[in-house]
């Protein structure tokens, strides 16, 4: 992944827009827009009174587009695969976003959803999930943690090495259970945005290689204790098109048609990693195009070997949350830099940064921003919206055009941020993470409350007092 340091000081795909107070419709949550103070609306509420309300740093997502991606992406599948003749399951993946809010939107649209630790599986149940819908990934699954999903029945876990086969197995065994499982390969297919590059060879944490799996599916039929449901295989993130999946398809009928030979393989998961729009230059491939191509794909391959179109299962997160998250911000600051002879930069420093949005800091993520309070008729200048982290990389936005007026106390939206910020926050520099709010059909409600310092203090033991410690913290 390039750094914001490899970068060039103003990427060739940004121009400076001809009105700095737009709001880009692919970007943006659907129905964003200004009131007439110019203050950006999403669900029906105000920036403005949303920070007047909570506060910023703040999380803001749109339940009704939520639930409208997530009832759009499995109606794509489900209907890509019935063209074919088959069926397909969605599982949100939770490691995108995951409250209990968010559990019950999903599920309420009919997605299964997908948990990553012991921790998400917590959430997701406390949420009243079915525990029959969920399905459990991880390349180093806890012991206590493969247990707990075991008991409570979790529908599906996926198993990324031998070690977990026999965890798994004795676990089911001494609960006196059958557990489904499915086996993680690795297609040798790495896709990024619109490019991917196959390999032969793999050389990472995930899963198997092609050719492991056979053994790997060989020891678990042989164990009573589980049942092999099927193949898993996820190729990337944020990708535009099918080229990568309709190749990583090939790869991975073929290990499915030998796997046949041997006894069933009711289901093929495919993962997720389909890409959204954060600037202007993103040009996601819409869903409906993207599960047509991938499940034609499959279906050419498993017609080609003469065998049954397995049922098909997917795991979108970012598709569903991304562009329903929005993040705003106070300004703090505005300082002018001059990068070159002939080029200037507003560095606008705001209340948050890296702790609660670490994309950028660590992929190089391009975002979108503007001026959420206020219209302004000032020409747009080039910008670097900035965190108050003592990091020089603690950047929110690389490069962007905001009115050249922009100034302290102007309130700063950025958009797309509803996958992997709140997800990723920190306390580092110990700031508190923000609250989320979830914003309806011009509602607003607080769904997870913001930290505050007795919560950075309350697990420093030099702070609490001795009488209220247990033995163990005494010792």
């Amino acid at each position: 992944m390039s750094t914001t340091s490899e970068r060039p000081a103003v990427p060739e795909w940004l121009l400076p827009p001809d009105d700095a107070n737009a709001l880009a419709e692919s970007v943006w949550p659907t129905g964003a827009s200004r009131d007439e103070a110019g203050a950006i609306v999403f669900g029906g509420v105000s920036a403005t009174e949303l920070a007047a309300r909570f506060g910023t740093p703040l999380y803001v997502v749109d339940e009704d587009l939520v639930r409208a991606r997530a009832r759009e992406v499995l109606t794509a599948f489900q209907d890509a695969a019935a063209r074919h003749g088959g069926t397909a399951r969605v599982y949100y993946a939770g490691k995108a976003f995951l409250t209990t809010d968010v559990v019950r939107w999903v599920t309420a649209e009919g997605l299964n959803v997908d948990v990553a630790s012991g921790g998400e599986l917590a959430v997701a149940l406390a949420a009243g999930a079915d525990p029959a819908r969920l399905g459990l990934h991880g390349n180093n699954k806890l012991v206590p943690e493969i247990a707990r999903a075991v008991r409570v029945g979790v529908g599906s876990i996926v198993i990324d090495s031998l070690v977990e086969i026999e965890r798994i197995a004795d676990e089911a065994a001494a609960q006196g259970v059958v557990q489904t499982v499915l086996v993680r390969v690795n297609s040798g297919v790495h896709a990024e945005t619109h490019d991917f590059l196959a390999t032969a060879h793999e050389d990472q944490k995930f899963g198997f290689t092609l050719t492991d799996a056979e053994a790997a599916v060989a020891r678990i039929r042989e164990l009573p204790s589980l049942r092999f449901a099927g193949l898993h295989c996820h190729i990337g993130s944020q990708i535009f098109g099918t080229a990568g999946f309709a190749e990583s398809a090939a790869r991975v009928v073929e290990l499915h048609a030998r796997l046949l030979e041997g006894g069933d393989v009711p289901l093929l998961n495919l993962g997720g990693g389909f890409g959204i729009a954060y600037t202007s230059k993103d040009d996601p491939t819409p869903i409906a195009e993207l599960a047509d191509g991938i499940v034609a794909a499959v279906a050419r391959e498993c017609e080609s070997r003469g065998i049954p179109l397995p049922e098909l299962a997917f795991e979108p997160g970012r598709t569903i949350v991304g562009r329903a998250g929005v993040t705003l911000y106070s300004v703090g600051t505005v300082k002018p830099v001059r990068v070159s002879d002939d080029l200037e930069r507003l560095y606008v420093s705001v209340d948050g940064g890296m702790s609660d949005n670490a994309r950028t800091a660590l992929y190089g993520a391009d975002y979108t921003a503007r001026v959420a309070s206020r219209r302004s008729d000032a020409e747009p200048a080039l910008t670097r919206v900035v965190g108050r982290h003592c990091e020089a990389g603690d950047i929110v936005v690389s490069a962007e055009y905001l009115p050249a007026d922009v100034e302290p106390g102007d309130l700063l939206a950025v958009a797309a941020t509803g996958a992997y910020c709140f997800s990723l926050a920190s306390n580092y520099n110990y700031l508190t993470r923000p609250p989320v709010v979830a914003v309806a059909g011009g509602t607003v409600r607080l769904i997870v409350r913001g930290e505050d310092e007795n919560d950075l203090l309350a697990r420093d033991l030099g702070v609490a007092p001795a009488a209220s410690r247990t033995p163990e913290e005494s010792a």
